[in-house]
């Protein structure tokens, strides 16, 4: 994708994640994508030169604009157990959108799958970093932080995967709701 798009290409980029989202992206393909948005090849090349790259591209979109979503919740929440509540309940926020499809398809193609996990390991050190502050602060009772986020990113690597959804039931965002409770009633004072 070129380092500068145009408006229309900017709009052309979300409408391919909120397309993918809900559909998911393995069963497209480039005929189908640009008939869905209405566009010709040509444009659709601006966003990537093939359908892997317009994976990879549409997906590192969607992680980009939900990190800062997700950030954005944390700066607005004030103290320690506030900050890690709203981090990952911004998170499941962000994945609320993510079709059973997105998710399988994302779990499936290696492009896609190497950008949520590499999400998922930011995130969890960002956990790493909010128990921190928290304990050192005295919000949060004394806890090993480097295992409290070990743990909370392996249950985000068992989320990604679909193995939690799997073995639960639970899909992605209500996972992790459920691991923000978890972790929280594990640290509080």
């Amino acid at each position: 994708m070129s380092a500068v798009l145009s408006d229309r290409h900017e709009e052309l980029a979300d409408q391919l994640v909120a397309l993918f989202l809900a559909e998911g992206f393995r069963r497209f393909t480039l005929g189908d994508l640009t008939q869905r948005l209405h566009c010709s090849k040509s444009t659709l090349y601006a966003l990537g030169e093939s359908k892997e790259q317009l994976v990879g591209n549409a997906v590192v979109r969607f992680f980009r604009a939900a990190t800062s979503e997700v950030e954005r919740a944390t700066a607005d929440a004030e103290g320690s157990e506030a900050k890690v509540a709203a981090y990952l309940s911004a998170v499941a926020d962000a994945l609320r959108p993510a079709s059973a499809a997105f998710i399988a398809d994302v779990a499936a193609h290696p492009t896609a799958r190497r950008a949520y996990a590499r999400n998922t390991k930011i995130a969890a050190g960002r956990v790493h970093e909010l128990i921190d502050e928290g304990v050192a602060s005295g919000d949060f009772r004394e806890v090993h932080a480097a295992f409290v986020a070990d743990t909370v990113a392996n249950t985000m690597q068992r989320i990604q995967s679909g193995d939690v959804q799997r073995t639960t039931g639970l899909r992605d965002a209500e996972a992790y709701e459920e691991l923000a409770r978890l972790v929280l009633r594990g640290v509080r004072s």
